[in-house]
Protein backbone atom coordinates (compact mmCIF):
# COMPACT_ATOMS: atom_id res chain seq x y z
CA UNK A 1 0.00 0.00 0.00
CA UNK A 2 1.18 3.14 -1.17
CA UNK A 3 0.81 6.12 1.12
CA UNK A 4 1.69 9.72 0.09
CA UNK A 5 3.66 10.76 3.51
CA UNK A 6 5.05 7.53 4.23
CA UNK A 7 8.66 7.69 2.26
CA UNK A 8 10.07 4.43 3.83
CA UNK A 9 7.80 2.45 5.99
CA UNK A 10 10.16 0.67 8.86
CA UNK A 11 11.59 4.06 8.80
CA UNK A 12 8.63 6.17 9.58
CA UNK A 13 7.47 3.14 11.28
CA UNK A 14 9.91 3.53 14.02
CA UNK A 15 10.52 7.11 14.89
CA UNK A 16 6.99 6.96 16.72
CA UNK A 17 7.48 6.62 21.07
CA UNK A 18 4.23 7.95 22.10
CA UNK A 19 0.88 5.59 21.95
CA UNK A 20 -2.25 5.15 23.94
CA UNK A 21 -4.20 1.89 24.46
CA UNK A 22 -7.94 1.88 22.72
CA UNK A 23 -10.15 -0.52 22.75
CA UNK A 24 -13.23 -1.05 20.32
CA UNK A 25 -16.35 -0.52 21.90
CA UNK A 26 -19.55 -1.72 20.18
CA UNK A 27 -21.15 1.59 19.38
CA UNK A 28 -17.71 1.93 16.94
CA UNK A 29 -18.61 -0.35 14.92
CA UNK A 30 -21.45 -0.43 12.26
CA UNK A 31 -23.96 -2.82 10.71
CA UNK A 32 -21.23 -5.27 9.49
CA UNK A 33 -19.18 -5.88 12.51
CA UNK A 34 -16.04 -3.50 11.68
CA UNK A 35 -15.04 -0.08 13.38
CA UNK A 36 -17.59 2.81 11.26
CA UNK A 37 -15.23 4.47 9.02
CA UNK A 38 -15.26 7.97 11.77
CA UNK A 39 -14.02 5.89 14.88
CA UNK A 40 -10.69 6.29 13.62
CA UNK A 41 -10.97 10.33 13.55
CA UNK A 42 -12.52 9.78 17.81
CA UNK A 43 -8.87 7.69 18.30
CA UNK A 44 -6.70 10.59 16.64
CA UNK A 45 -8.52 13.33 18.68
CA UNK A 46 -7.63 11.22 21.74
CA UNK A 47 -4.33 10.45 20.75
CA UNK A 48 -3.46 14.08 19.97
CA UNK A 49 -4.59 15.49 22.74
CA UNK A 50 -2.68 12.70 25.45
CA UNK A 51 -0.15 13.66 23.33
CA UNK A 52 -0.40 17.19 22.93
CA UNK A 53 -0.50 17.34 27.31
CA UNK A 54 2.43 14.90 27.63
CA UNK A 55 4.82 17.39 25.66
CA UNK A 56 3.62 19.93 27.40
CA UNK A 57 2.17 21.66 24.72
CA UNK A 58 -1.57 21.71 25.70
CA UNK A 59 -1.87 22.36 29.27
CA UNK A 60 -4.44 24.95 29.69
CA UNK A 61 -7.53 24.66 27.20
CA UNK A 62 -8.94 27.81 28.14
CA UNK A 63 -6.11 29.49 27.29
CA UNK A 64 -7.57 32.77 25.67
CA UNK A 65 -4.25 33.78 23.83
CA UNK A 66 -3.22 30.80 22.24
CA UNK A 67 -5.16 27.76 20.52
CA UNK A 68 -4.32 24.99 18.11
CA UNK A 69 -6.69 23.61 16.01
CA UNK A 70 -6.91 20.99 13.15
CA UNK A 71 -6.58 22.37 9.50
CA UNK A 72 -7.15 19.22 7.60
CA UNK A 73 -7.24 15.25 8.59
CA UNK A 74 -6.61 12.31 6.94
CA UNK A 75 -6.89 8.19 7.45
CA UNK A 76 -5.82 5.46 5.27
CA UNK A 77 -7.72 2.24 6.77
CA UNK A 78 -4.87 -0.71 6.13
CA UNK A 79 -7.02 -3.41 7.59
CA UNK A 80 -10.49 -3.69 9.79
CA UNK A 81 -10.85 -3.77 13.03
CA UNK A 82 -13.97 -5.18 14.91
CA UNK A 83 -15.76 -4.85 18.31
CA UNK A 84 -13.33 -5.57 21.62
CA UNK A 85 -10.05 -5.47 19.77
CA UNK A 86 -7.10 -3.47 21.39
CA UNK A 87 -5.17 -1.30 19.34
CA UNK A 88 -2.43 1.03 20.19
CA UNK A 89 -2.58 4.48 18.80
CA UNK A 90 0.81 6.24 18.30
CA UNK A 91 1.19 10.09 17.27
CA UNK A 92 4.28 11.76 16.79
CA UNK A 93 5.21 15.24 15.05
CA UNK A 94 6.62 14.33 11.32
CA UNK A 95 7.04 18.68 10.56
CA UNK A 96 7.06 21.89 11.89
CA UNK A 97 7.05 25.17 9.79
CA UNK A 98 6.06 28.81 11.48
CA UNK A 99 2.62 28.21 12.51
CA UNK A 100 1.71 24.85 12.50
CA UNK A 101 2.76 21.50 12.17
CA UNK A 102 2.24 17.84 11.17
CA UNK A 103 1.28 15.09 13.10
CA UNK A 104 1.37 11.04 12.14
CA UNK A 105 -0.97 8.08 13.17
CA UNK A 106 -0.59 4.60 13.41
CA UNK A 107 -2.77 2.07 14.58
CA UNK A 108 -1.06 -1.09 15.56
CA UNK A 109 -3.33 -4.67 16.61
CA UNK A 110 -2.38 -7.08 19.17
CA UNK A 111 0.14 -8.58 16.36
CA UNK A 112 1.87 -5.48 15.13
CA UNK A 113 0.06 -5.03 12.06
CA UNK A 114 -0.84 -2.01 10.82
CA UNK A 115 -4.34 -1.30 10.79
CA UNK A 116 -4.53 2.51 10.43
CA UNK A 117 -2.35 5.26 9.44
CA UNK A 118 -3.01 9.06 9.26
CA UNK A 119 -2.13 12.39 9.13
CA UNK A 120 -3.18 16.32 10.16
CA UNK A 121 -1.94 19.51 10.10
CA UNK A 122 -2.21 21.63 13.50
CA UNK A 123 -2.62 25.39 13.28
CA UNK A 124 -1.42 27.59 16.18
CA UNK A 125 -3.68 30.48 16.05
CA UNK A 126 -4.73 33.49 18.21
CA UNK A 127 -8.70 32.27 19.37
CA UNK A 128 -9.66 36.10 19.60
CA UNK A 129 -8.96 36.69 15.92
CA UNK A 130 -8.99 33.66 14.53
CA UNK A 131 -6.04 34.25 13.08
CA UNK A 132 -2.77 31.94 12.88
CA UNK A 133 0.06 33.03 15.16
CA UNK A 134 3.98 31.86 15.32
CA UNK A 135 4.96 28.37 17.18
CA UNK A 136 6.69 29.54 20.16
CA UNK A 137 10.66 28.45 20.44
CA UNK A 138 9.62 26.13 23.74
CA UNK A 139 6.54 24.85 21.45
CA UNK A 140 8.99 23.59 18.73
CA UNK A 141 11.52 22.46 21.04
CA UNK A 142 9.04 20.53 22.78
CA UNK A 143 7.90 19.36 19.44
CA UNK A 144 11.23 18.17 17.86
Amino acid sequence: MRINYIDNLEGWRSGFNFHIPIKVRFSETDMYGHVNNVSPFIYFEEARIDYLQDLGIVTDISNKDSAIIVADLQCDYWKQIYFNEELKLYVKVASAGNTSFDLHYMALKEDDDIVLTGRGRIVHINPQTGQSKPLTEEMKRKML
